[in-house]
């Protein structure tokens, strides 16, 4: 059923129709019967899905619109904005994922009955797995274990979304105590349960001070590792309430009464029926791509492309840096990220059985995406929460086996002046400008003891005078394990080194006096390609469990070595691995720049024999000319784009290597989507930079994915000659005429680029001509970068000593 409701922009239509925006403005100016705008504004007007969907293919520029563009597209256009518009996804393909049946059975009907019957069937799914709590006269476990069994067992017989072990189908047992306090019956009945569908009616009941059982949110902190508070936050009215934060009351004179906290609040309610009704349609689409690729690949595809098109709005942890910040933190039961923004890191944390997440983020609308992405990845319990974590901290009674986290980097407004006596500073009040070290010790003061913490800091954090009382403190008292400097473009922003900072939560056994420093600068990438991850990972993970089984590790010239913590204990404290590290090993440097300088000979004896001829002159030629978009609709070629999501480990070719001739170098975002991977005689084109370049895939870069700002063409090979189309692909007066200019950039419509028509053997010429040019062209590069590399040895080695003068 197609949504009415649903505004797509001119954008929107393009990527529909697969042609650029300058042609959807030409049909608006050239065809009267154009849908007419429903929305937006005079610059960007937004028109109904449906109709655009309906004239296009009368027209014929559109035989059917591909499956997940149209749930994209749903998505994009929802009248409440595409956050709103995921949250619903994310819960019908949570009640999918665990009882299809369910699902089937409310979707038979009409799209108000399906929004009627959806409220209750969420709450089903949402409150074992979340921790939504909203109970039913008595209340308690037992009656939400009772009200799903049947629906319980036509699942597991249904069949319907693969099959699933009764151990999966009873989300009650996979998180234990999620109702378990069956003796407050009254606290959350109906519809004013906290955090479902939340009313005044709900906040007045959790609100009174007189009634200590009713703040104590029975849902949360009941697993058994979950620990008592320490003395300072002994105080009756706080353990009343184990999941609210303590206000700086707590260190108050002992005649001070501490002031009622406020309930927790939950990073998800059940949607009502009337919130859902506009979403009906949406939903049905995403049910019906779930039913092709899984409601967990579905959900990942829809946030993946979200997040692809809003690049400036959130901060995103790569998949690799999460996967490594997970293995340093090693396997743990209880997990919390205390900043989870689209819950990234708990993501990359490795299962295990009786499995907690616990995650809060201020923005309610990344809370409720990071809780529904963290129950469709995992069995695991998720406990996530809406809220600032320093000032409002939602699990203050939480000790759990370890913390990852990407905190916000150099805020000024993060508490300071609330918060001057909060017990979390075990280690030093920090100072204004030093939020990344109030959120280091929120990180160990929500950690067991002996469990770890793992998080990406920036550079500044290690030699700031300002903190250096309190990075003194961490190493005195152990608290401080390991400082790792990551390359130039590991994570936001990419033009920085970042640092990892791994910390433990001291035991009774003595400090360690030894720190670990590492430094995997060298494994840097060449401009936009981002780091050589695999050499990262194995750089880090070898130093730190070498480091783990013995406390200290021996020297690696220019790599890691652990440091006596009296070395560190200086006016500065400077912990930036870099100041620390001896420099690589140069026993043969100057036999080292031998071998290069013969290598650049030899290169440049080989530029010199591909020096093309001299040129012959010609007359214009006057060819009869065709469009890359005309040789696609006949199917001369096919064209894919790249970027919009794939596997984390698969090598990706970014618009950077093709544009410096490098091997795979990027990712991609993270995402199940199934990525677009290239084949020899693919033509590679970058979108963005105004540069005339167009790749011919070898065998060697064969297999890579497609990433992003990049159009890949893949010609039949019995009418279009690969070099060829690349040649001509490369002329700059055919790429001006095909390129739009921004305030900030220019975009190719590869559509638009112009091939002469000639016979497949004219073609064979042409082609053969253009591939020399191509290993002409790759011999250059090489000899700059031996050159380069050359001048930079030659500089390093004579003021290093390693090379006399002559």
């Amino acid at each position: 059923m197609q949504d009415n409701a649903t505004e797509v922009t001119a954008a929107g239509i393009a990527r529909l129709a697969g042609v650029g925006r300058a042609a959807v403005s030409n049909w608006r100016r050239r065809h009267a019967d154009f849908p007419k705008p429903v929305g937006g504004s005079e610059a960007s007007p937004s028109f109904a899905l449906a109709e655009v969907e309906a004239w296009l293919r009368k027209q014929g520029k559109l035989a059917e619109v591909p499956l997940r563009e149209r749930v994209w597209q749903q998505l994009a256009g929802h009248p409440e904005g595409p956050l709103t518009a995921l949250v619903h996804t994310g819960c019908a393909l949570l009640l999918i994922h665990e009882r299809p049946t369910v699902w089937l059975d409310a979707s038979a009907g009409s799209d108000a009955r399906l929004a009627a019957m959806l409220p209750g069937a969420l709450e089903k799914v949402l409150t074992p797995r979340l921790g939504v709590v909203r109970g039913r006269g008595g209340g308690g476990r037992g009656a939400g274990a009772g009200a799903g069994g049947g629906v319980n067992a036509a699942f597991e017989s249904s069949g319907v979304y693969g099959p699933l072990k009764s151990g999966q189908v009873n989300a009650d047992s996979a998180a234990p105590g999620v109702n378990a306090d069956a003796g407050t019956p009254g606290v959350n009945t109906g519809a004013a349960a906290p955090g479902v569908n939340t009313d005044a009616t709900a906040t007045a009941v959790n609100s009174s001070p007189t009634v200590p059982t009713v703040n104590a949110p029975p849902s949360v902190h009941t697993a058994p590792t979950v620990q008592a508070e320490p003395a300072v936050q002994a105080e009756p009215a706080v353990h009343a309430a184990p999941a609210v934060h303590p206000k700086s009351a707590m260190r108050t004179p002992p005649t001070t009464t501490a002031t009622p906290t406020p309930p927790r609040t939950p990073a998800l309610s059940t949607p009502t029926g009337p919130q859902l009704l506009p979403s009906v349609p949406l939903l049905r689409g995403a049910a019906e791509l779930a039913a092709e690729i899984g409601a967990r690949q579905t959900f990942e595809f829809l946030l993946g492309r979200h997040l692809d098109a809003n690049p400036r709005q959130y901060t995103l942890t790569p998949a690799e840096l999460a996967g490594l910040m997970a293995d340093l933190a090693g396997p743990a039961r209880t997990v919390l990220d205390p900043a989870s923004g689209t819950g990234a890191l708990l993501r990359a944390v490795d299962p295990r059985p009786d499995q907690e997440l616990y995650a809060q983020d201020s923005a309610p609308e990344l809370a409720a995406l990071s809780a529904l992405r963290l129950a469709l990845h995992s069995r695991a319990a998720v406990r996530a929460a809406v809220g600032d974590t320093l000032r409002a901290d939602a699990h203050p009674a939480l000790r759990a086996d370890a913390v990852l986290c990407h905190p916000p980097f150099n805020e000024r407004n993060w508490g300071h002046d609330e918060l001057a006596y909060d017990p979390r500073w075990e280690y030093g009040f920090p100072a204004r400008t030093e939020s990344e070290l109030a959120w280091v010790q929120h990180a160990l003061a929500r950690l067991a003891d002996g469990g770890t913490a793992v998080l990406l800091m920036p550079p500044a954090a290690a030699s700031r005078r300002s903190g250096r009382r309190i990075r003194a403190d961490l190493l005195r008292r152990g608290a401080l394990r390991a400082v790792v400097a990551l390359p130039v473009g590991a994570a936001p922003p990419y033009n920085i080194p970042l640092h990892l900072w791994v910390l433990r939560r001291p035991g009774r056994t003595p400090a360690a006096p030894e720190v670990l420093l590492v430094d995997t600068g060298r494994f840097a990438g060449e401009a936009r390609g981002g780091p050589d991850w695999a050499a990262v990972r194995d750089a880090v993970l070898d130093a730190w469990r070498a480091y783990a089984r013995a406390g200290r590790l021996a020297e690696r010239p220019g790599l890691a070595r652990s440091v006596p913590v009296i070395e560190l204990l200086d006016d500065d404290v400077d912990l930036a691995p870099a100041r620390h590290l001896p420099p690589a090993a140069v026993a043969d440097g100057a036999g080292q720049l031998t071998e290069v300088r013969e290598r650049l000979g030899a290169t440049l004896r080989l530029t010199a024999d591909l020096t093309p001829p001299p040129a012959d002159p010609a007359p214009p030629a006057r060819w009869p000319l065709t469009t890359v978009g005309e040789l696609a609709r006949g199917g001369a070629l096919v064209m894919r784009t790249g970027g919009h999501g794939g596997h984390a480990r698969v090598p990706v070719l970014t618009d950077h290597d093709v544009l410096a001739g490098t091997a795979p170098s990027g990712t991609l975002p993270e995402s199940e989507e199934e990525a677009v991977l290239t084949e020899p005689g693919d033509v590679v084109v970058p979108v963005l930079g105004g540069g005339a370049v167009a790749r011919v895939i070898d065998e060697a870069t064969a297999g890579a994915a497609l990433g992003r700002n990049l159009v890949l063409l893949r010609p039949d090979r019995t009418a279009l000659d690969p070099w060829f189309l690349a040649g001509f692909l490369r002329g700059t007066a055919n790429n001006r005429q095909a390129s739009s200019y921004a305030s900030t950039a220019t975009r190719l419509d590869v559509r638009r680029l112009h091939l002469p028509r000639l016979p497949l053997e004219e073609q064979r010429r042409y082609g053969a001509r253009f591939r020399a040019l191509d290993e002409f062209e790759r011999a250059l590069r090489h000899a700059s970068r031996l050159g380069e590399q050359l001048v930079r040895g030659m500089y390093d080695g004579l003021t290093d000593g390693t090379v006399a003068p002559g």
